[in-house]
């Protein structure tokens, strides 16, 4: 079957499922203006820095590579930059303006830039973002959507709650869809290391070559030591109760089930947390599973698309999801194998696997239906969750202290 989307096709030749205008304070203290000038604005959304940025360089970069990641992301049509003063002056060289502006300018997409120190002051800078976002408004307003290739899609996903039907039916589905994504020159992330533990030498055998290989033995070994140094030993902790009351016995199991969202293609590299692939094709993403935090750093690294894979067995009628709008600004949607948590909650879940539980219908025919389903997503119909306004607090992917 030949899928194609409606989409934004970009300069750099990614396909947006979305055009929204970014608002996008480089400094912390502006977070108020750029809330506010959302809360103004049809179609803009913003990213608020988490905390505080003084942190080791590492973190302070890792920051710095989510917030270049959004304003290259397919989605976003145009960016108002928001900065106290230019880069000059700045206390962080990694955090400065002029690296902001420099990747807007690179995107080929509308930017503004705005100084408070030169809008005189809080209020000054209110008005005229209040301003500069309407013209942005406009202008972003124009691009339109046109038949895009599946080679200009990039999708992610990430799985949660996981019991039985995750590793037989919704994770297979998942990457059944996304081995007929890559086929068609498209791109998928996977992530999650602590998920791979126990499965790490299957996960590494799909890898292009030794190097990619050992990237990927090197980010298990590295998550397994780092919480042996804290006391936990993620081999005696997982999985967790949960899983274990929704039928997965061993570490192995839960592994093996996880990994089967990353279809059968191979894994042409290891991303760091918010890094973009450097081509098409497969990518592990070697970061941490929190819900409120993983899916921003696959919007940061390119994904137009976001994939929440639940299993959800002990799920009680029409539950509160894990995360609602943790990607700034991409679709995001949830799949389940489980017919049970697909009935309980209606409303929240946007493609159903469960008939690969029943015998209904075999992994390939709903990997096909999941394909369609994303595409028709990525060409703009909402998801359940894009019909809630919601700012979640989102937390960016960090492993050093605050300074």
């Amino acid at each position: 079957m030949t899928y194609e989307f409606l989409g934004y096709m970009r300069p750099d030749g990614h396909a947006g499922a979305r055009n929204t205008l970014l608002v996008l304070p480089i400094n912390r203290s502006l977070n108020f203006i750029a809330t506010n000038v959302c809360r103004m604005i049809r179609g803009a959304t913003h990213f608020e820095i988490p905390a505080e940025t003084g942190r080791p360089a590492k973190d302070r970069e890792t920051i710095a590579r989510v917030m270049e990641g959004l304003i290259r992301n397919p989605n976003v049509g145009g960016t108002l930059l928001l900065a106290v003063k230019p880069s000059g002056e700045s206390a962080y060289r990694n955090m400065s303006d002029s690296r902001f502006a420099a990747a807007a300018e690179q995107s080929g997409k509308p930017f503004r830039i705005l100084y408070l120190t030169e809008s005189g002051g809080s209020y000054g800078l209110l008005g005229k973002a209040l301003q500069a976002a309407r013209s942005l408004a406009v202008e972003v307003s124009r691009a339109r959507r046109s038949p895009c290739p599946l080679s200009a899609l990039t999708l992610a996903v990430k799985c949660g709650t996981s019991d039985a039907t995750s590793g037989i039916a919704g994770n297979p589905t998942v990457g059944n869809a996304f081995d007929r994504l890559i086929d068609s020159g498209g791109t998928a992330m996977f992530s999650e290391t602590t998920e791979i533990i126990g499965a790490e030498q299957l996960v590494a055998a799909r890898a292009v070559n030794d190097t990619v290989a050992g990237k990927i033995l090197a980010a298990a070994r590295r998550w397994e030591e780092k919480a042996l140094s804290t006391g936990e030993d993620i081999r005696a902790i997982n999985p967790i109760p949960a899983n274990i009351a929704a039928g997965i016995s061993t570490l192995e199991e839960k592994s093996l089930g996880a990994i089967a969202k990353s279809g059968h293609r191979p894994i042409q590299d290891v991303l760091t947390y918010g890094e973009a692939p450097s081509g098409h094709g497969l990518y592990f993403m070697d970061a941490w599973m929190s819900s409120l935090s993983l899916p921003l750093g696959f919007t940061a690294a390119g994904a137009a698309v976001m994939i929440y894979q639940m299993g959800g067995n002990a799920m009680p009628e029409n539950p509160a999801m894990p995360a609602i709008n943790p990607t700034v600004v991409s679709p995001f949607l949830y799949v389940t194998g489980n017919a049970r948590a697909f009935k309980r909650s209606p409303d929240n879940f946007d493609f159903d696997a469960s008939p690969v539980m029943s015998g209904t219908a075999s992994i390939e025919e709903m990997g096909e239906a999941l394909l369609a389903h994303l595409t028709d997503i990525a060409s703009g119909t909402v998801t359940k969750m894009e019909t809630l306004l919601y700012e979640e607090q989102l937390e960016v992917f960090m492993e050093g202290p605050v300074l």
